[in-house]
């Protein structure tokens, strides 16, 4: 896995986890439904992993790299 994803969107990717990980799982509600409840936890720890690692799979598949040139990828 290389780093696709830059310091900038990494950020961003890390603050929507945590909301949608306190959305979903936010006091044992999540959402007030379940399955809706379940689906924001699961794409707040996906936002948390491509965050933590710097990796995005769909970006990977699309060709897209938001790292600048200078290459600002540390892991």
């Amino acid at each position: 896995m290389t780093c696709n994803a830059g310091i900038v969107d990494r950020i961003i990717r890390g603050i929507l986890a945590v909301v949608f990980l306190a959305v979903g799982l936010g006091p044992l509600g999540g959402l007030q439904g379940a399955v809706l409840g379940i689906i924001a936890a699961v794409v707040g720890l996906i936002m948390a992993f491509t965050a933590v690692t710097g990796f995005c799979l769909i970006y990977k598949l699309f060709g897209i790299t938001t790292i600048r040139p200078s290459g600002e990828c540390k892991q």
